[in-house]
């Protein structure tokens, strides 16, 4: 899907104008938008200005939530996964690519095809964290086809 986002950036119908990104950002954007189309919640959000002075709370939830042990579910709807695959358990039906309640891949399979990609998905090592591929993996592999 990135690939096809990317011939749109390189090669778009008018009104859009040809390559207003190139190189480097054009793949990010391709990227982000195979990622994130038809997903509301990509886990992109408007950003908001911190609080200055005396926010305590806020502040001191956000910085310990990273340290926290990510939800492999969580992740699997964050990242996109739910556009293209159907998992049961995610309430997902995407048909994009393999139906993962059919496929049953082992935690092992899962962890391989996230960290590389392969087809017309994406390689999400540079975008999620080790701990995030290894709590979907596990997700993946431990609710699929039940």
């Amino acid at each position: 899907m990135a690939d096809i986002v990317r011939g749109q950036i390189a090669y778009p119908e008018m009104p859009m104008p040809a390559n207003i990104y190139r190189g480097q950002d054009a793949r990010d954007v391709a990227l982000y938008v195979a990622k994130c189309a038809g997903n509301p919640s990509c886990g992109v959000t408007a950003e908001s200005p911190q609080p200055s002075g005396g926010g305590g709370g806020a502040t001191t939830t956000t910085a310990t939530k990273p340290s926290a042990k990510p939800d492999g579910k969580s992740v699997f709807e964050s990242a996109g996964c739910t556009s293209c695959h159907t998992l049961k358990d995610a309430g997902s039906t995407g048909t994009v690519g393999p139906d993962l309640d059919q496929l049953k891949p082992s935690q092992s399979a899962v962890q391989h095809q996230v960290e590389n990609g392969g087809g017309a998905m994406p390689a999400f090592k540079g975008t999620l964290s080790a701990a995030q591929i290894q709590a979907v993996a596990q997700y993946v592999s431990s609710v699929a086809g039940k």
